[in-house]
């Protein structure tokens, strides 16, 4: 049996009822883009030790389909351990009797970096955003004030915000996937077990979204002109318009999450309850992540801590 053929008949069959619908869609792209093209035609028999090796490693040095430059330690795992996931399976059920997945030598995994903005570039981010008459601009504050994901905040809708207690309820998110051999916005659960929470918003985030919901005639607070939902790579984008238009540099949408993170910490807010808010399985997740604040912060903490020295 060649490859692309049990690949089909692995994720129909083992794969698509089992895991959420985003693992699915992430499996099928590396299959589709990466995997299929390399190794597709291969019979399950031919796969040997080199073989593999050398898909990893032509991965490693030029895999990214865009650039034709290297991808990333972590995606290159990812994509290998479906590959040996998919093997390994028709190992168990006897359809090959070899497993040469055992054998590929991994890269190393990279530590995610941490990436967030400035004070004085998330004061411009704000200010702007604010100011502008476009009310969609006002999912980039709410990142920035609660930490959500871009899934999270597009599939959020007015129900979600309780403006009587003053929270906002997490229970679903959006990403843009394949479903039913067409791209389309599909709405599922949340990243983790843990992302299902209730976060507490700060009084004036809340008078903010108040003036806005008067006005919406949508059931979503970050809507499109017809009322439906904005997709993440229309949202995306205009991120990157707005960081354009204030000559910031480029960070990644995620780059909001990790600067609400880095915020609370630096104000004072204990580390379980960032936890919580961000949807982490527990603390240590956070202190791993979030230890390294800013060189600005850091910068003032030291200088403050200076004050100490007794000047001669």
């Amino acid at each position: 049996m060649k490859l692309k053929d049990w690949l089909d008949t692995w994720m129909n069959k083992y794969v698509k009822h089992t895991v959420k619908i985003r693992t699915y869609n992430t499996y099928l792209q590396f299959i589709e883009k990466h995997i299929n093209p390399k190794l597709g035609d291969y019979e399950l028999e031919e796969l040997t030790p080199q073989v593999l090796q050398e898909f990893v490693l032509e991965k490693l040095e030029k895999g990214n389909l865009k650039t034709g430059k290297k991808l990333a330690n972590n995606t290159v795992i990812v994509m290998t351990n479906i590959l040996k996931q998919a093997i390994e399976e028709a190992n168990v059920l006897e359809i090959t009797n070899k497993n040469s997945c055992k054998k590929i030598k991994m890269p190393l995994q990279e530590e995610t970096k941490v990436c967030a903005f400035e004070k004085s570039e998330q004061d411009k981010i704000e200010k702007y955003c604010l100011s502008s008459k476009k009310s969609n601009y006002i999912g980039i504050v709410i990142c920035l004030y609660t930490g959500l994901r871009i899934g999270e905040l597009l599939a959020l809708t007015w129900e979600d915000i309780d403006f009587t207690r003053n929270y906002m309820t997490i229970s679903k998110s959006a990403f843009q996937g394949k479903q039913n051999d067409k791209i389309t916005i599909i709405v599922d659960t949340p990243k983790t077990k843990n992302s299902n929470r209730v976060i507490p918003l700060p009084k004036q985030l809340v008078d903010i979204l108040k003036k806005i919901k008067k006005k919406s005639t949508s059931r979503y607070v970050i809507t499109t002109k017809n009322n439906g939902m904005v997709g993440t790579r229309s949202y995306q984008r205009t991120f990157e318009r707005i960081l354009n238009k204030l000559d910031i540099p480029y960070k990644n949408f995620h780059a909001l999450r990790h600067t609400f993170a880095t915020r609370a910490l630096e104000f004072g807010m204990d580390v379980k309850t960032v936890s919580e808010i961000l949807g982490h399985k527990n603390p240590m997740i956070t202190l791993q992540r979030y230890t390294h604040s800013l060189m600005s912060y850091k910068t003032d903490m030291m200088n403050k801590f200076g004050k100490l020295l007794c000047a001669i």
